[in-house]
């Protein structure tokens, strides 16, 4: 089965790396033109949604 595809290359755990600042990825590079996308987590589907207000909202 093939994998999803990445933006980018993973990286290490930030958290486990001190003084180093987590990835930053623009909302607009995730949503491209729409307004709504899937994201796939440990078996899990996540649903990130952009509002009329302009405010993301990330459910289950």
């Amino acid at each position: 089965m093939p994998s999803e595809p990445r933006l980018t290359p993973p990286s290490t755990d930030a958290s486990n790396t001190p003084g180093q600042r987590p990835e930053r990825i623009d909302s607009r590079t995730l949503l491209r033109d729409g307004r709504e996308l899937i994201i796939a987590h440990q078996g899990e589907e996540y649903r990130l949604r952009l509002t009329r207000q302009e405010k993301l909202i990330l459910t289950k």
